[in-house]
């Protein structure tokens, strides 16, 4: 059975979110706020608009489950 399905990421962007959160939590918040400013995290320049799009929505939601649990 494959992997778990991420609504709105293909494959490249599902390499590129794995590659990010394996960085650790710092890392990620700091992609986050790169691509909420319109930056380019170097990790995500092959990807679309769309694709850092969904990207962006995709670690925000990770990183507000982390937080929870955290709390």
């Amino acid at each position: 059975m494959g992997g778990p399905v991420i609504t709105g990421l293909d494959k490249q962007a599902i390499a590129v979110l794995d590659a990010i959160c394996n960085q650790g939590c710092d890392f990620v918040e700091s992609c986050i706020e790169i691509l909420e400013a319109g930056g380019l995290p170097e990790q995500t320049c092959e990807l679309s608009d769309q694709q850092r799009a969904s990207l962006l929505e995709e670690l925000q939601a990770i990183m507000a489950v982390y937080n929870e649990r955290k709390a």
